[in-house]
């Protein structure tokens, strides 16, 4: 048999010439121009994506006056549900914009006091609100149960995030953000009209945009459109620059709104517009109003800290002191307390902190100091929360109106 030569392996040179759609070019300048075409696609795709999510913007200005909160007769027939209630600041907040509340969930002890307080005991809403845990079927059920036979208009919630991660080219879960795909199943059973989720500001380009893309994609996946916001607190009257990522989605075919900024930046409401009423308020531990005992060398180091600057050098927003005329830096979950005084050589108490979130005089947080302070610095700032409600209110009157005027010429 005739021995068969081996031949050599042809590696294409990188300046080598070859035929291309009737032109002659280099392998290297042919790689250069796939390449860039590649990427413009990609990039035109990320484009309209972001277009199609992009939000709408509605001026609630005019209905800012109602007041839930205070005034029943300014509530409407719109239920909700918060989920991973905390202290209730989304709660608080929707009341204000005259939703009710219909059911919670909430793991922390504290915090559910703090809830079932303010919202069953004194302002008289559903009695089925205890200490549970979304993860399990049965905390579920329950959940599903209390509610039967009621309309659910929204669900509201803002789930941790930090456990989401990449595997290979696929987004994954682990146990801390679970909560996500709780609420999702939740959505799925119950089919609000609207579904608001809120979280921090970072989730919008973690995972290079990944987890905020998954979102979209599963709410669209069955039958919500969605929009996704970032929203500052400090527009809407809160005495605190806070920003959080807003997903608003419906099922009911309106245009997702989202709140416009009720004032300029040079208008922001101050930290001393927000707590000079308690600068010469004795300790009052029924308010919150509870003093930290510093001992006189932390006393002496705060002495020395100006406004707009910190205790410690290496920590910007820790043991901070905002100035007296501009609104608080963003308050945070924290055992300590640590948002120094504008004026006063110690740190905030629960009462002014709760101010500087927006929450009502009246509303009151249980617990321990420790625990009012990690539920005042977890909480969605109520009059953000009043604002997202009063811009959804504002799409059920397009869908009202819609709903007439199909009606008049059928």
């Amino acid at each position: 048999m005739m021995e068969t030569k081996k031949s050599k392996p042809y590696i294409l040179n990188k300046n080598a010439i070859f035929h291309f759609n009737k032109y002659n070019l280099r392998r290297k300048k042919f790689y250069e121009w796939a390449t860039e075409t590649t990427k413009n696609i990609e990039n035109l795709r990320n484009h309209k994506l972001k277009d199609k999510h992009a939000p709408k913007f509605v001026d609630i200005s005019d209905v800012w006056h109602i007041d839930g909160w205070n005034n029943s007769n300014e509530r409407n027939d719109k239920n909700f549900i918060d989920l991973f209630s905390g202290a209730g600041g989304l709660s608080c907040g929707l009341v204000m914009a005259g939703f009710n509340p219909i059911a919670n969930v909430e793991i922390m002890p504290q915090a559910l006091e703090t809830y079932k307080f303010n919202f069953v005991e004194k302002k008289g809403f559903y009695k089925n609100c205890e200490t549970r845990d979304i993860r399990t079927e049965k905390v579920k059920l329950d959940l599903y149960n209390s509610v039967k036979g009621k309309k659910v208009n929204l669900i509201v919630g803002g789930f941790p995030c930090q456990g989401f991660s990449i595997a290979g080219k696929r987004l994954v879960f682990d146990s801390r953000n679970g909560l996500y795909l709780e609420m999702l199943e939740i959505v799925k059973r119950l089919l609000p009209d609207f579904v608001v989720m809120e979280n921090v500001e970072g989730l919008r380009t973690m995972l290079k945009g990944q987890v905020e893309k998954k979102i979209l994609e599963d709410y669209e996946a069955i039958g919500y459109k969605i929009n996704v916001a970032t929203l500052n607190s400090a527009d809407y009257y809160v005495p605190q620059i806070r920003k959080r990522v807003i997903f608003i989605a419906n099922r009911i075919g309106v245009d997702n709104l989202f709140p416009k900024p009720l004032i300029e930046k040079e208008n922001y409401v101050s930290i001393g517009t927000a707590i000079r009423k308690y600068i010469d308020l004795d300790e009052d531990p029924t308010i919150n109003h509870i003093f930290t005992k510093h001992k006189q060398e932390t006393i002496r180091k705060i002495e020395k800290v100006e406004e707009g600057e910190s205790l410690y050098n290496n920590f910007k927003h820790s043991w901070y002191r905002s100035p007296w005329n501009k609104p608080s830096c963003t308050i945070k979950e924290n055992h300590g307390g640590v948002n120094i005084h504008p004026i006063l050589n110690r740190v905030l108490t629960p009462r002014e902190l709760a101010a500087l979130q927006s929450f009502p005089d009246d509303f009151i947080f249980k617990g321990s100091k420790k625990w009012q302070l990690v539920q005042i610095g977890n909480a969605v700032p109520p009059l953000l929360a009043k604002a997202i409600g009063l811009s959804i209110r504002k799409s059920y009157e397009n869908k009202n109106q819609e709903t007439t005027i199909s009606k008049h010429w059928l």
